[in-house]
């Protein structure tokens, strides 16, 4: 299908909207937003990025329940956003629905793969929108566009009728233009949790070291204020190392586990089709056939232990604060080989919440090298609405 110029740079998928209308008077009433095309919505096709896997699917019987919440707590869905085929991947690229332009940069990818739903919120067209997070998926566009973006806890909000990719890491999340609205349809998803309802987390302030110095020096040195500014409302920080194996480590049991899990999930969809795929997607898929169930077995062992060690961590009201990425979005020329080194870098930092099931609020508190960067504040597990108020506050104190 030929793409005009809109259809290719537009977060939408392209084809006639996909429009609700939510329910008067609830709390997000007047509020408008998207989803990523991997929800279902009744009636429609979710192509998951992919035309073949749009061919092989019929309509959706069904809304799924994250969408249907959101209707009826007053939001207008006005559209469904472009993602990476079957969300693996991290730059944002699509061959077949067009590479969403990064409105903050628009030499720059705009990251991946909940691309649309990013460029969505950063270009002002919706209030929020859903995008799923499984190896940064929201984290990293929310930092390459310059928004607001939350990874919940692990399980905390259902998945029923969204296309999984690694079901033990993936979770929804959703990207807004400010900390208030991103909070908001946080009040409308997430579970309670103790606390009163202005309750920060207690603290301390944790600066891992390790995770700092696998930044661009720039970044760092940009996101200082943004730390500081989080020492204002929280206190002092402490440092700390929060991986002496090296942030390598991570990525690597984090990408056999997910590899082992996307073959699981959609091999014999991907055997049975043989999809055409775009660059690097055919590359990933066949790396997950071919991983060596040991591996995988090692990545889990592994990250029981790391997550009990982060988890400790964190158990009295601790918040990690560190970039949300170690660099700024790659540039559109960027190789293939450039890319793949960006994403192993960049996951090496993803994985800490991923592996240890944790949320992650990234905040757009800076731009280096003319694009925008994130900074990541992290709680320890059902902590997401203590998390998203200290957002708030820390979004105050930086007047954004």
């Amino acid at each position: 299908m030929e793409l005009t110029e809109a259809e290719r740079n537009g977060p939408f998928i392209p084809g006639p909207r996909v429009t609700l209308a939510g329910m008067a008077g609830g709390p997000l009433a007047g509020l408008r937003f998207a989803v990523k095309d991997l929800y279902d919505v009744a009636g429609e096709v979710t192509s998951y990025g992919n035309p073949d896997w749009a061919r092989s699917h019929g309509v959706a019987a069904t809304t799924a329940p994250i969408v249907t919440a959101l209707l009826e707590a007053g939001a207008n869905l006005v559209g469904k956003t472009k993602t990476v085929e079957l969300a693996f991947g991290l730059t944002g690229e699509n061959v077949w629905h067009g590479t969403p332009l990064n409105p903050k940069a628009p030499d720059r990818f705009p990251g991946g793969s909940s691309c649309g739903s990013a460029a969505a919120v950063a270009a002002g067209v919706v209030d929020f929108a859903m995008g799923s997070d499984t190896g940064g998926s929201v984290r990293i566009p929310a930092s390459y566009c310059g928004v607001f973006g939350i990874r919940p806890t692990w399980g905390a909000i259902s998945l029923a009728g969204c296309c999984a990719l690694g079901p033990s890491f993936d979770t929804p999340g959703w990207f807004a233009a400010s900390a208030e609205v991103l909070a908001r349809v946080g009040m409308e998803l997430l579970p309670l949790e103790p606390g009163g309802a202005n309750c920060l987390p207690a603290g301390p302030l944790l600066k891992p070291d390790d995770v700092w110095v696998n930044a661009d020096p720039v970044v760092a040195q940009r996101l200082q204020a943004a730390l500081e500014a989080t020492e204002r409302v929280m206190g002092r920080t402490m440092r700390v190392e929060l991986m002496p194996e090296g942030l390598c480590e991570l990525y690597e049991n984090f990408r056999c586990m997910q590899a082992q899990e996307a073959w699981a999930t959609l091999g014999t969809w991907v055997t049975q089709t043989s999809p055409g795929f775009g660059p690097g997607v055919g590359d990933r898929f066949a790396a997950a056939r071919d991983m060596p169930p040991g591996k995988a077995a090692a990545g889990r062992a592994f990250r029981r232990r790391f997550q009990h060690r982060v988890r400790s961590l964190l158990a009295g009201g601790a918040v990690l604060a560190f970039p949300t990425s170690p660099i700024p979005a790659p540039l559109l020329g960027a190789s293939q080989q450039e890319q793949n080194a960006v994403r192993e870098r960049t996951m090496g930092v993803t994985a800490i919440s991923g592996l240890g099931g944790l949320p992650e609020v990234s905040i757009p508190a800076a731009t280096a090298d003319g694009a925008p960067i994130g900074f990541s504040l992290v709680a320890g597990p059902g902590r997401d609405r203590m998390l998203l108020r200290l957002a708030q506050a820390v979004a105050e104190e930086l007047r954004l």
